[in-house]
């Protein structure tokens, strides 16, 4: 009886081995077809990366074109950042700046005024300086100094702008001069092949259509600099007007 039941036993615990160990084979196969099918289908599915691709299309394009382009986007940022600097540290805090030359005048008349002008950064600071140093003169000489120096300081706010417009207009063209040359080689092959390809005209039509869209992303790009360098502009023009104003009823109430 004992016998039979070690017999037992011991088959028991080789048909659960051999079931574990077929199991535990089927799971690894299972797993190994799984992830080989996962890479397989994860294969076709890598791409490049957005420099990779970026750098890919850019030498398709042709580095002619797509390089004079490329200088455009560069200038152009160059110039736009620059301009975003120097207008960000010329803007004032234009009631503070307005409320302490009143308060120097009061206490200490123009040369304290003008005092407070000369420690403050900015065109606005700058304007008033100018009226203040004109008020011995009178007040028509200082109208006309802040007047005369208010257009000055506007042009040193808009001093390389318009290379930025230029280089948004120049990108595109540069683009749709290079889509023309793309199609004049694509016909140049069909006329020396006889014959019409799809193969013979795709490199053409490809640089065609890649140095216009890369044209176009450059000007788009530099357009929206563009556009908020011209509304900084504005609003530091319209405070500077705003200020000369002021700055007018401040010495004519200090005269008084």
């Amino acid at each position: 009886m004992k016998r039979l039941f070690s017999i037992l036993a011991i088959t028991g615990m080789m048909v659960f081995g051999t079931a574990n160990a077929t199991t535990i084979a089927s799971t690894t196969t299972t797993t190994t077809v799984a992830t080989t099918i996962t890479q397989d289908d994860a294969a076709p599915a890598e791409t490049l990366g957005f420099h990779q691709e970026l750098k890919k299309r850019f030498i398709e394009g042709g580095p002619g074109f797509m390089g004079i382009v490329l200088l455009c986007l560069i200038l152009g940022l160059a110039i736009a950042i620059e301009r975003i600097i120097f207008l960000n540290l010329s803007t004032t805090n234009t009631k503070k700046l307005t409320q302490d030359v009143e308060d120097a005048l009061a206490s200490g008349g123009v040369e304290a005024a003008k005092e407070v002008c000369r420690n403050t950064k900015g065109p606005v600071a700058s304007i008033y300086y100018q009226g203040l140093d004109r008020t011995d003169e009178g007040l028509d000489a200082a109208e006309k100094a802040v007047v005369a120096y208010g257009g000055v300081q506007m042009g040193q706010l808009e001093k390389n702008v318009s290379w930025i417009s230029l280089f948004i207009a120049l990108a595109p063209m540069l683009g749709f001069m290079g889509t023309v040359i793309g199609m004049i080689q694509a016909f140049d092959k069909i006329e020396a092949a006889g014959d019409m390809q799809p193969s013979l005209v795709a490199g053409g039509i490809k640089v065609a259509l890649l140095t216009t869209v890369f044209g176009l992303v450059v000007a788009i790009i530099l357009q929206i600099f563009y556009n908020y360098i011209i509304a900084k502009i504005d609003s530091i023009v319209n405070n500077m007007e705003d200020a000369s104003i002021t700055l007018m009823d401040l010495l004519i109430r200090h005269k008084k």
